[in-house]
């Protein structure tokens, strides 16, 4: 039995989902126990260059069907497009779960991570698209309030661009606001699965970065673990809490994104070439709920700033979320993304 299904049969409380919109690798994920998939500017442009030939009659279909339509116009239809037929796949288990599962992940424009009410707007036109929709919005300060509104009308958010302890807290306690409006009017939240994204490898990223910007000479071995420390501190909050987000963890980078949550009430959201190599490991697949990173490696991560801003409680003010070094590089990326995208569709409406 590959892993990843034998991880979500005994552990099903641990959730995988497809880190991507490919049907193709949907499929595969699904075949082995996934039951949910995310998209973001970077994964879309990404699946539309790998899979050209079979949405390239789209592409020109949406430009003859629409000749009035700017290639920001026609990029967000290709978006819509492809996540609508992804979404098919995991309509059944949508429904199966009442809502709990079978979600696919949309993201807001990335240019709108400071306006909260264009977020709002524009989560709301994505949500339109399926039933089984999950808004992604940045988790900046705008952010934050965006999330509150957007749970208030009844759609499942899901936090991304976040890497700290302190997003993390703000995003579910924005959450549990907009929950209680909600119920406060007798509205019912029962079909709702509000997520919060941690990028675990990319706040490890970010540390390597600073280690060797700043020419320090620092056991490697301990970077490796800086996002699995930070999830685990925020899970172990959220349980406490009784917060009702649940937390997801992206940006794979070693095993351990996978194998150490392994029995965590958690999401786990894996591109396809993790897939593959996870199932073909010889990983054991075990408990690992009561897992902590050795205080030995959290002391020695903790004599770097960015980690203390990143794994401290009270680490960060949400007026400091969008200028956190791993915040800053992710939406430049997501902003890069978004325009190769469009020059992607400039180059079939522009001939």
């Amino acid at each position: 039995m590959n892993k990843l299904l034998e991880t979500s049969l005994n552990f099903p409380q641990t959730e995988i989902w497809n880190d991507s919109c490919s049907c193709a690798e949907l499929q595969y994920a699904l075949d082995n126990g996934a039951c949910g998939a995310t998209t973001n500017p970077v994964i879309v442009g990404n699946v539309l260059k790998k899979e050209l030939s079979l949405w390239e009659p789209t592409i020109e279909e949406l430009i003859l069907r629409h000749p009035e339509a700017t290639e920001d116009d026609l990029a967000w239809m290709m978006i819509k497009a492809m996540g609508q037929k992804a979404s098919l796949l995991l309509k059944p288990e949508f429904e199966r779960t009442r809502g709990q599962r079978g979600r696919i992940s949309f993201q807001t424009n990335a240019k709108y991570y400071t306006n909260a009410e264009l977020m709002i707007r524009h989560g709301e036109e994505l949500a339109a698209v399926c039933e089984n929709s999950q808004i992604k919005a940045p988790a900046s300060a705008a952010g934050i309030a965006a999330y509150e509104e957007l749970t208030y009308r009844g759609i499942s958010i899901n936090a991304t661009v976040s890497f700290t302890v302190a997003q993390a807290l703000a995003t579910a306690e924005a959450v549990e606001r907009g929950l209680r409006r909600r119920e406060a009017e007798g509205l019912d939240i029962s079909a709702m699965h509000p997520v919060c994204t941690i990028m675990a490898g990319r706040v490890d990223d970010h540390l390597k970065k600073q280690v060797a910007d700043q020419k320090l000479l620092f056991p490697p071995e301990a970077l490796e673990w800086a996002g699995v420390a930070i999830v685990k501190k925020a899970l172990k909050l959220y349980e406490q809490r009784g917060y009702r987000t649940k937390l997801l963890i992206a940006a794979f980078r070693n095993p351990y994104s996978w194998h150490c949550f392994i029995g965590d009430p958690v999401i786990l959201t894996i591109p396809h070439d993790w897939q593959l190599r996870i199932n073909h490991s010889d990983f054991p697949v075990e408990d690992h709920h009561e897992f902590q990173v050795d205080e030995a490696t959290i002391r020695q991560l903790e004599t770097l700033e960015e980690f203390r801003k990143a794994y401290d409680e009270q680490g960060q003010r949400p007026e400091d979320f969008e200028h956190y070094g791993a915040f800053t590089k992710t939406m430049r990326q997501f902003l890069d993304g978004y325009d190769d995208l469009v020059r992607l569709i400039r180059g079939y409406k522009v001939k």
